[in-house]
């Protein structure tokens, strides 16, 4: 371009000379135009290479981005493949955890409920032994107030007994030393005459001083209507040899305590009711039957006083 614009103005310098003033002038604007075009062209030129290397530059800070930006996107693409892939494995072993879980969930829960079930038939079991329990208690309770009124009540009848003993051994205290026993045992008072201080021998008939000493007994007796008198009458084993009614020592010992019930039912304060006649004959000794004095003992009348234990059985009945 520039050597154009210079061999122009050589031509417009030779042709000035022979040119006219005008062509000149007009070569010369020409020029001038030439010339500025020429130095905007430089300028764009100069502008344009400034571009194409700021272009050049950004291009390849371009590249240099797009590469960095592609490692960057392999590189996240990478992590996001391993992401992925610890996520589906999070995700098979929670499915396999939810799954364990659900099994062992729903177990327990089956287990629970047969645990409430348990709990609550043992809660019932309980309550009902406890009421049973306290029925218990109460009954107890009761049953002890029942046994402390029964022992009471023995303590006051075996009270009355002693009084009775001691009664009894005082009317008769004429005829102590002569056949005549008085003792307390079992509850019951046992009054045993020897058949000497009642009866002869072989005879069911009962002398004046017997009698005097079972009227006496009556006497007692018939203060203390609530006491049930059992007459034995005993003998010892010789054998019965009289004549008469009599066959042999049980119906001795029979008539013998059937006299004793005739002569009490006489006191009219003795109610018939409360008497009863056994003959025990020769099975029931107190002594040895190889002597004389043993026999005297067996051959006796036994009087059995027992108070009456209605009431006593009544409370022994509800305890």
């Amino acid at each position: 371009m520039i050597k154009k614009l210079c061999l122009i103005a050589l031509s417009a310098a030779t042709l000035t000379s022979c040119v006219s003033a005008k062509v000149y002038k007009d070569l010369e604007a020409r020029y001038a135009d030439l010339k500025s075009d020429n130095q905007e062209l430089s300028h764009d030129l100069a502008q344009s290479e400034r571009l194409r290397k700021q272009f050049e530059e950004e291009a390849q800070n371009l590249e240099d981005e797009l590469a960095s930006t592609r490692a960057e996107r392999d590189a996240l693409q990478r992590d996001y493949a391993a992401t992925k892939a610890n996520l589906e494995n999070l995700q098979n072993s929670y499915d396999a955890l939810e799954a364990n879980s659900s099994k062992r969930i729903a177990e327990n829960s089956q287990k629970n409920r047969e645990l409430i079930a348990e709990l609550d038939e043992k809660q019932a079991a309980l309550a009902a032994e406890q009421t049973r329990l306290e029925k218990l208690q109460r009954d107890l309770t009761e049953r002890s107030r029942r046994v402390e009124e029964l022992e009471s009540m023995i303590a006051a009848k075996d009270a009355k007994m002693r009084q009775l003993k001691d009664a009894i051994s005082k009317a008769l205290i004429d005829f102590e030393g002569n056949g005549l026993t008085v003792e307390q045992r079992d509850g019951k008072v046992y009054v045993s005459l020897e058949n000497k201080l009642l009866f002869d021998s072989g005879s069911w008939t009962v002398g004046a001083n017997g009698r005097k000493a079972v009227n006496q007994l009556g006497s007692v007796l018939a203060q203390n209507p609530e006491i049930a008198v059992l007459i034995e009458g005993h003998t010892d084993n010789v054998p019965y040899g009289g004549n008469g009614p009599i066959k042999d020592n049980w119906d001795l010992s029979t008539k013998r305590a059937t006299a004793i019930v005739e002569i009490l039912s006489q006191n009219s304060g003795i109610d018939p009711k409360n008497l009863t006649a056994a003959g025990r004959g020769e099975y029931a000794p107190v002594a040895t039957n190889d002597n004389a004095e043993g026999k005297a003992k067996n051959r006796r009348i036994e009087v059995i006083l027992t108070p009456k234990l209605d009431e006593v059985t009544k409370l022994l009945n509800d305890i």
